[in-house]
């Protein structure tokens, strides 16, 4: 067992294992801090571990995945952020299970990764893109008046996340680098999102807003680190 877990730590770099130390050590210190709810803090150490596990191009992020998706819809809910829970809910919950049966069609088998990643990543086209914000255009414009109807909170910057959120793991689940490019716009309006909500509500919640800038980190290392991949990829084909 011990051998097992040495060569698994082994497959993580530098950068990977201090990013994870760190914003895990900062997580726990505002559950006390603060007095956070103990749903918060195992909804942020399960996020960040999943975002982790995406970025090296691992399977095993959708175990992680599960466990934040269930508790953070549950948090968001509290807040009337009505859009991020449905999002977690009724969208990233169920697309776990297929994104292990899609990642696992296309699985890469140890002796050919680079750096133990389990997937064949893959690049958008010019016409790819143009989908993506055609999507994004009227999908936020639509969700924006649900939301509306259901008197949430922060309408224009929920819709928009919640709209970049689905088409990141659409993106994410097909196996595209780009994926990374969106996930870094939902993180940053998330982070928006949260830190106006707690301001105004008075909520105590805070690993939110540090969970969400651990995944804004994570989206910019694992975009250079999926190219990376992507790179490697194409000079063997």
């Amino acid at each position: 067992m011990i051998e097992k877990l040495k060569g698994y730590l082994a497959e993580w770099s530098v950068f990977e294992k201090v990013w994870i130390s760190l914003f895990t050590a900062i997580t726990v210190y505002l559950y006390f801090a603060f007095q956070d709810t103990l749903l918060g803090l195992i909804s942020s150490i399960a996020g960040m571990l999943c975002v982790v596990l995406v970025a090296k191009g691992k399977v095993s992020n959708y175990v992680f995945g599960i466990v934040q998706t269930v508790t953070y819809g549950y948090i968001a809910f509290g807040y009337g952020l009505y859009g991020e829970a449905m999002l977690n809910w009724l969208f990233y919950f169920p697309t776990q299970f297929i994104g292990i049966w899609m990642w696992m069609n296309h699985f890469k088998k140890k002796e050919d990764s680079e750096h133990g990643e389990n997937v064949y990543v893959k690049r958008l086209t010019r016409k790819g893109w143009i989908l993506v914000a055609g999507s994004f255009v009227v999908g936020a414009l639509v969700y924006a008046e649900l939301l509306t109807v259901l008197s949430a909170q922060q309408v224009r910057i929920d819709s928009m996340a919640v709209v970049l959120s689905v088409i990141a793991q659409i993106l994410m689940v097909q196996r595209y680098a780009e994926q990374w490019i969106i996930w870094i716009l939902v993180n940053i309006l998330t982070i928006t999102l949260w830190g106006i909500t707690l301001v105004q509500t008075g909520g105590n919640d805070w690993n939110m807003v540090i969970m969400w800038t651990a995944f804004l980190v994570n989206s910019i290392y694992g975009y250079v680190n999926w190219v990376k991949l992507s790179k490697v990829q194409k000079a063997e084909d």
